[in-house]
């Protein structure tokens, strides 16, 4: 409740002033568990979403919203930082860049008791490093997507035999991650209307030659489908 109610920058800190705890003598030592505490964000993760479908997603399907932010961040010792596009005060025509952290939040949707609106409630963070940054420490460099990928199944395995369905922008909308999550999850995404689909290429057998194949038949247009009554 007091992550809810808190406003300003300093969310830590406004949770402390709403649940009553300004004038406390050692109001700074709740702040060590952030940075001195030896602590697993990934524990705490999966302890966060398993309260927060029991007491709000308690049956039916768990709907988790993907999406990206840009934390503006500046300094040498932020290794992780890149320089990207920013979203808010960029448009079809005008570029903006931004400094700073990349995160990709999974959060799970979900009306609550004392609002009529569909709160949005992260569950899952994950700091996606830049290009530059992997480059300099040797580390593989992984896309936006295959850091969605990895969060999308790992929270699948912490909800067995619930259905969990993901949703996303159009930033999401490729065949990698649709493929990797298809049996565990379903993945809804915008597509253009003039997406090129494809079916799933046809498995390999003893006489199948050269190398595997990427698509399959092509498929109508997604505005010919949209067009179509019958398909709708």
């Amino acid at each position: 409740m007091g992550g809810l109610l808190a406003t300003g920058k300093r969310t830590v800190t406004s949770c402390l002033r709403v649940t009553g705890r300004a004038d406390a003598a050692n109001f700074a030592t709740y702040h060590q568990i952030l940075n001195r505490a030896r602590w697993s964000s990934r524990a705490v993760a999966r302890r966060l979403l398993g309260i927060v479908v029991e007491r709000l997603v308690p049956d039916g399907p768990v709907v988790i919203g993907m999406d990206d932010t840009i934390e503006r961040r500046w300094g040498r010792r932020i290794t992780a930082r890149g320089i990207y596009r920013d979203p808010v005060r960029s448009s079809h025509g005008h570029f903006v860049k931004a400094s700073g952290l990349r995160w990709l939040s999974f959060m799970v949707l979900t009306p609550v008791s004392w609002t009529r609106l569909t709160k949005a409630l992260p569950v899952l963070t994950l700091l996606a490093p830049s290009e530059r940054s992997n480059r300099q420490r040797g580390c593989r460099h992984k896309l936006l997507t295959d850091w969605a990928r990895q969060g999308a199944l790992q929270l699948s395995r912490w909800l067995p035999g619930r259905r969990v369905i993901f949703i996303g922008d159009s930033s999401f909308a490729v065949h990698e991650l649709a493929h990797a999550i298809v049996r565990r999850a379903t993945l809804i995404s915008r597509l253009r209307l003039d997406a090129n689909l494809f079916a799933q290429p046809a498995g390999r057998t003893a006489r199948t030659m050269g190398r595997p194949a990427q698509k399959g038949r092509a498929l109508p247009k997604l505005k010919t489908l949209l067009a179509n009554p019958a398909t709708r």
